[in-house]
């Protein structure tokens, strides 16, 4: 990553700058994606921003940005401790009926499978 945008993105305070570097500059930061996701990573203390970006490249390209996908799913699992932002996150993901093909999902996803454990923690899979 070039030293100015490095500059620049580690005064971010939450991830909003990084994410909306990574939605103004699609397709031309391809090449530094990890180290965008590895900010958001760093800077985002609740996850909202990382689900916003999980939500957006999952929109762009679902298979070109898997690895980033994933990992900013994964990091959100621990970061938001709340609840916000994991039942949108879920359903954009994985489509508005999850419920229905949940264990199916929890078996082939990690992710999925610790997202609905988290949201719906009575009803198990």
């Amino acid at each position: 990553m070039e030293q100015d945008l490095k500059k620049r993105l580690s005064l971010d305070p939450d991830g909003l700058l990084t994410y909306e570097y990574i939605a103004n500059h699609i397709g031309e930061c391809d090449n530094i994606m990890g180290e965008l996701v590895d900010n958001m990573i760093l800077v985002d203390p609740t996850g909202q921003f990382m689900v916003s970006a999980a939500r957006y490249l999952y929109a762009i390209n679902p298979e070109a940005y898997a690895e980033h996908i994933s990992r900013l799913i994964a990091t959100v699992i621990e970061k938001d401790r709340e609840r916000r932002y994991l039942p949108d996150l879920i359903t954009a993901i994985w489509g508005s009926d999850y419920a229905d093909h949940a264990e199916e999902l929890a078996a082939t996803d990690d992710n999925f499978r610790r997202i609905y454990k988290r949201i719906t923690p009575s009803q198990g899979i």
